[in-house]
């Protein structure tokens, strides 16, 4: 009897501790396998950091919440210096003709109505030709048609006379002035012509203030109708044009200032105020053109000149996380949540949304709002990436 007892409680004995290390099993799996469907639903199929304890404390990773920062903003922008359209200007001439000659060189100062260069051809001298007959043409039809006018008021001219006269008269003063046009499109002066001076050779006139950038002609050739001879451009009112990425355009705003950096002259300062701000993205990289006046513009600025910008946006309190907590993956911003787990931690990414920088922090946004109030790893984002791309099917030891 005692033998069958003593038996009966042996047997029980094992079949308990098969039951608790079953049950212990399945705790283990079930938190593993909690953590795991997580991090799937939260990291859109990226890998789960999976460290020991010692791992943690030789990294000394840094553990924390996202709180609340004053922010002041500062974007980093790249661009070059532009001028306004209005600015540059191409010249061109409206009639096939030779270069007779080139008053000007690369670089020269000129004021709008300076003259560029000559050009000469048997075309010009033959619409002032043709100027010159309207115009004596229009002269006579409008004695004519005084004098007929004079005639019907006194009832001695009939009507249809008058109003033959009349039509001539007006079709003559169309001609003259439709040729006029021309001359002056080629800078000659009318009055002159109607005198019978007729012009030999014609002004290339600069069309605004500015500094001849190209000289594209030499004397001699012969051009076209709208080939381009020079190109003149204004620098005085030279500004700087930003590119502003897409996750940075809604903290810009018209009448932020700017601190702009030449790269070929790093020692160089300059403020600036935003004009404008672009509403129209461009394609690789999905940036933005703002447009940013200079303050005190320094000498020699020329326009195609590399620079980078600060932007600097209001102070706000927003939520914000240090830089080196935040890391990239195929073109989207990471962090790491962590959570503990039987001596390991676990490292999830979470997608957020940067914003703005300063002093080594960064703003972001939840993609899912109830992520941040979980603790985040603080620090070594890029350590922990590397780690994530090592493992597979989700952990790396």
């Amino acid at each position: 009897m005692k033998l069958n007892t003593i038996l009966s409680l042996l047997l029980f004995g094992i079949l308990a501790a098969c039951g608790n290390t079953t049950s212990k099993d399945n705790v283990e799996y079930k938190a593993e396998t909690q953590i795991n469907e997580e991090s799937e639903e939260n990291s859109h199929a990226l890998n789960v950091v999976e460290i020991s304890t010692s791992q943690f404390d030789a990294l000394n990773i840094k553990l924390g919440t996202v709180k609340k920062r004053n922010m002041a903003g500062k974007i980093t922008a790249n661009g070059q210096l532009e001028v306004p359209p209005q600015n540059e200007a191409s010249v061109t001439t409206v009639y096939g003709a030779t270069i007779k000659s080139i008053n000007v060189i690369e670089g020269q100062q000129v004021k709008k109505g300076q003259v560029l260069a000559y050009i000469a051809h048997p075309d010009i001298v033959a619409i002032q030709t043709k100027f010159l007959n309207a115009f004596n043409q229009f002269q006579l039809k409008e004695k004519e048609y005084e004098r007929q006018k004079k005639l019907y008021d006194a009832g001695v001219a009939s009507g249809e006379n008058f109003q033959v006269t009349a039509t001539d008269f007006q079709n003559a003063k169309e001609t003259m002035n439709g040729l006029k046009a021309q001359l002056h499109l080629l800078n000659i002066n009318a009055a002159q012509v109607a005198q019978g001076k007729l012009a030999q050779k014609i002004p290339i006139l600069s069309p605004i203030t500015g500094a001849v950038e190209k000289v594209k002609v030499k004397t001699g050739q012969y051009v076209s109708a709208q080939t381009e001879l020079f190109e003149i451009l204004n620098v005085e009112d030279v500004h700087a044009d930003l590119m502003v990425f897409e996750k940075d355009i809604e903290n810009v705003a018209i009448g932020q200032q700017v601190r702009l950096t030449l790269k070929s002259r790093p020692g160089l300062e300059m403020m600036a105020n935003i004009i404008s701000v672009g509403r129209v993205f461009e394609e690789n990289p999905k940036a933005v053109h703002i447009h940013a006046e200079i303050e005190n513009k320094p000498k020699n600025l020329i326009p195609g000149m590399y620079l980078t910008g600060k932007i600097i946006t209001t102070n706000h309190l927003i939520e914000a996380i240090p830089t080196e907590a935040v890391f990239t993956e195929n073109n989207r911003d990471f962090i790491f949540k962590a959570e503990e787990n039987n001596g390991k931690w676990y490292f999830t990414p979470i997608e957020v949304k940067t914003g703005i920088e300063d002093n080594n922090w960064i703003t972001i946004t939840f993609m899912n709002p109830k992520d941040k109030n979980v603790k985040f790893a603080l620090n070594n984002a890029y350590y922990l990436q590397a780690e994530m791309n090592k493992g597979e099917g989700g952990h790396s030891h």
